[in-house]
């Protein structure tokens, strides 16, 4: 039978991985389940390899447009009074030019139709939902409000797109500057300097120790161009390899924690995430322990993740959150305060989704100062690499000029 990985909270709250062989991904979720597990990804095995060539395929997956899209279209049949089977029936037509997700639809409805809660038949879905959406939805479900709360979630991946939109388009400029100022650089190395290279050697005067240095680069660019591309490759393989265990991404994610610029954006955004996230769960209902394991989830920073987990024990404990998370000095002094006071005065669901709309903006201001010291960096770094190539070659030619005369 073929092996599966697994991703799982047991009985104690804890995550859980490893493989397990099962005749298909639907046996492996029953089976965890049947043991008390709750399933948060299943996957296909697949053998991994240092460079990382022999790892399996990604999965077929929706984006999180198509769920955001899924969840706002049936939050708005749901309010308008449908039934959830004539819900998923209308709207599987409507996401028909979708194949993807008029597949899952497929898939759920039948489930639904089978007398399956709708947070159990997302559940079924090979863990294309995640854990703190499925707890949402199911409590929907049991307190009768399922629309309501497919809108809360609707506006709750509506807002965390945008951010994630809001960091990538900011990079798309400075990364486009980039690659077009390298590729400058690499052209005038490789077509433009040998084109004077003959010129100097038939000189027979020494050239300017610059200009060998720039001569010297371009040769062992035409000869050797495959190394530097041996190195990226190799570098972005060895990245990956690292951040694929635990241990070695954890120390990797505190070092990026402590990054100049870079390190406080990353903060904001997991601040941001967190306390949207945390707020939506408490907001309907679900316990703050239960939430916090549910938020833990959602991280992607293994040193934050360590942080929340070691706050779920000291609560359990009796401590307030606040003293626990500002006990780890990671977040920002003034959200724990603001949690603090979220706690003292009985409306913590509220203050945390306000500390999510502050370093929302806070993060658009960090991402604005970074691009404000980076694209000068840039030009300034580039500009003056490319002019001492023309500067070296000039001086050349000078100098080849006063042997003439």
């Amino acid at each position: 039978m073929p092996l599966f990985n697994y991703k799982a909270i047991n009985g104690l709250g804890e995550t859980e991985e490893g493989v397990r062989d099962a005749a298909d991904e639907q046996q492996m979720i029953a089976a965890l389940q049947s043991e008390g597990y709750i399933p948060i990804r299943v996957t296909p095995a697949g053998k991994r390899s240092f460079l990382g060539l022999g790892l399996s395929s990604k999965q077929n997956k929706l984006s999180q447009k198509d769920i955001a899209l899924f969840t706002g279209e049936l939050a708005t049949l749901l309010e308008s009074g449908l039934p959830l089977d004539k819900s998923l029936l209308v709207l599987m037509d409507l996401t028909e030019d979708n194949e993807r997700l008029s597949k899952l639809i497929a898939r759920v409805l039948e489930k639904v139709k089978g007398g399956s809660s709708l947070a159990d038949a997302l559940g079924m879905q090979s863990g294309i939902f995640t854990r703190f959406y499925l707890n949402m939805i199911r409590a929907g479900e049991a307190g009768g409000s399922l629309g309501e709360v497919l809108t809360r979630l609707s506006e709750y991946l509506e807002r965390s797109q945008e951010l994630k939109d809001t960091v990538s388009t900011a990079l798309i400029y400075p990364a486009i500057l980039l690659v077009m100022s390298l590729a400058s650089l690499f052209v005038m190395l490789i077509f433009v300097v040998p084109q004077f290279t003959e010129m100097f050697e038939s000189a027979g005067k020494a050239l300017p120790v610059s200009t060998q240095i720039v001569v010297g680069l371009a040769e062992w660019l035409q000869s050797y161009w495959w190394m530097l591309i041996g190195a990226i490759v190799f570098s972005s393989s060895y990245m990956k390899y690292q951040l694929a265990d635990p241990v070695k991404k954890k120390a990797w994610d505190g070092r990026f924690l402590k990054l100049p610029l870079f390190g406080n954006i990353l903060l904001n955004k997991e601040t941001a995430n967190i306390s949207r996230t945390l707020g939506t769960l408490l907001g309907n209902g679900v316990s703050i322990i239960a939430a916090l394991v549910i938020v833990r989830e959602t991280v992607d920073n293994l040193v934050i993740a360590a942080a929340i987990q070691d706050t779920e024990e000291q609560l359990k404990q009796g401590k307030h959150m606040s003293d626990a998370l500002l006990e780890k000095g990671l977040f920002p002094k003034m959200a724990m305060q603001m949690i603090k006071m979220g706690e003292e005065t009985g409306r913590l669901e509220e203050m945390l989704l306000r500390v999510a709309t502050i370093y929302d903006k806070q993060l658009r201001v960090a991402i604005q100062r970074m691009l404000a010291f980076l694209e000068p960096a840039l030009i300034i770094t580039l500009g003056l690499m490319i002019a001492g190539i023309i500067v070296s070659i000039l001086l050349a030619i000078l100098s080849v000029n006063d042997l003439a005369f």
